[in-house]
């Protein structure tokens, strides 16, 4: 393979992409070499250091690929991090691994890559985006942070773990698996055996002390079925070793936690992780399935009372408003407030509405006001509820209106959260564009 050459070129002041022009010379891209593979490549910066990058290998850097003059994908404006991955092996002769493989920590490049092999080898996709001319080229702009094989980063973890034992003054000796298991609170009750429902709370974070998740944060402890996979190996082999109302901090190595891969990121490969338990409620498989069954009949009950209520209900709200307007064939009560001299709404034109939802009791429970964030959507495609569909298309640019939505032609018997099953809606509509 042709080696690198150093060019002192400040990729911060680089704003266009270099133009493609073929030059009769040993280069088919003025000012780029070429591996013997047909990766074209030019160097920015080139730093002291000489570890290169292997297959296997953990990297961290910065990315940025175009095509022609449009950028398809910058790692700073869409993730604010560095993008960070095991580094895998080529998938094509003159791939970006290959290129990445050429680089140590600190150095930039740009290599140019065969568009159809990236995006039908690289990225698996069925075919080349339409925009993507055939046999062309894509731009990688690569910035290479840091690179770890695997056996480094078990040893910093090693490191970083033991540190963390002696700073915490931690005595327990760790079980068989490696997890540390340092009660707090003693519980008392039933033992948790595989069937056993548990309600926990949990704290979740990295040895270094940044906290990952917490259901104190979501209000409400988490139920699982122990014994059935919820989370990592180590906290089941924690939460297996706590009663009811116990607490404990359970310090698990990576091995029994997310693993070489991590999780995503705000898990990095190789990281122990530490959780604060707390047993909340305990209850057996027979009982939980006993509060199921009542839970789902309480539930069905709520349903045919809600369906046999709307019809009252939704006479009583047009009795206390006043409204004398005849529903449609649907039974869609269209109120015009304000009339509008703009574009008419019709099927297949996408429309741009302002709204406020509410319940027939006055409840809000979705306003793009609020946000200050039109909606938008394709009328009579069946995006939105039949009654919005049929709401919208009676009105002009302009216009504003109530609708009255039976949920027949809303939700039905959906239970939609903040919308009950069998609920009539009504909406304060204004039509603001359609194209």
């Amino acid at each position: 393979m042709q080696s690198m050459k150093k060019v002192f070129v400040n990729p911060l002041v680089i704003v266009m992409l270099v133009a493609l022009t073929m030059l009769a010379c040993s280069s088919k891209y003025a000012g780029y070499d070429k591996t013997d593979t047909g990766l074209y490549y030019k160097l920015f910066k080139v730093s002291k250091d000489t570890v290169k990058a292997k297959a296997g290998d953990w990297v961290s850097l910065t990315m940025r690929y175009a095509y022609k003059d449009s950028v398809l994908f910058d790692s700073k404006s869409a993730m604010g991090n560095p993008l960070r991955f095991q580094l895998p092996a080529s998938e094509f002769k003159g791939d970006i691994y290959e290129g990445i493989r050429m680089m140590s920590p600190g150095d930039s490049a740009d290599f140019i890559v065969n568009a159809d092999s990236l995006f039908l080898k690289t990225f698996r996709q069925p075919k080349r985006p339409p925009f993507v001319d055939s046999n062309s080229v894509i731009h990688f702009y690569i910035s290479l942070l840091s690179v770890d094989s695997p056996a480094t980063m078990i040893l910093k973890e090693e490191e970083a773990l033991k540190k963390y034992i002696e700073e915490k003054k931690i005595t327990v000796s760790p079980t068989a698996s490696g997890l540390y298991f340092i009660e707090t609170v003693q519980g008392k009750g039933m033992k948790i055996d595989s069937g056993i429902w548990v309600k926990a709370h949990f704290k979740v974070s990295l040895i270094d002390g940044k906290q990952i998740f917490s259901s104190y944060d979501k209000g409400e402890p988490m139920q699982f079925e122990y014994g059935k996979r919820f989370d990592t190996p180590g906290f089941e082999e924690g939460v297996g070793k706590m009663l009811k109302g116990g607490k404990a901090t359970v310090v698990v190595p990576s091995k029994i936690a997310f693993g070489e891969m991590g999780r995503g990121a705000m898990v990095p490969p190789y990281s122990t992780i530490v959780y604060e338990l707390e047993i909340v409620d305990l209850q057996s498989k027979a009982d939980h399935d006993k509060q199921l069954a009542e839970d789902k009949k309480k539930s069905q009950q709520k349903v045919e009372t809600n369906k046999q209520q709307e019809g009252s209900l939704m006479k009583k709200y047009l009795n206390d408003k006043k409204i004398t307007t005849s529903p449609t064939a649907s039974g869609l009560i269209y109120i015009e407030k304000v009339k509008g001299t703009g574009a008419k709404a019709s099927a297949g034109k996408k429309v741009k509405v302002h709204y406020t939802g509410t319940l027939l009791n006055g409840t809000k429970f979705d306003s793009s006001r609020d946000r200050n964030e039109p909606f938008e959507f394709t009328l009579g495609q069946g995006q939105v509820i039949k009654g919005w569909d049929e709401g919208i298309a009676m009105m002009n640019v302009g216009g504003k209106a109530t609708l009255i939505i039976p949920s027949n032609i809303a939700y039905g018997e959906r239970d939609m959260g903040t919308i009950p099953p069998f609920s009539t809606l009504v909406f304060d509509v204004e039509l603001l564009g359609v194209n």
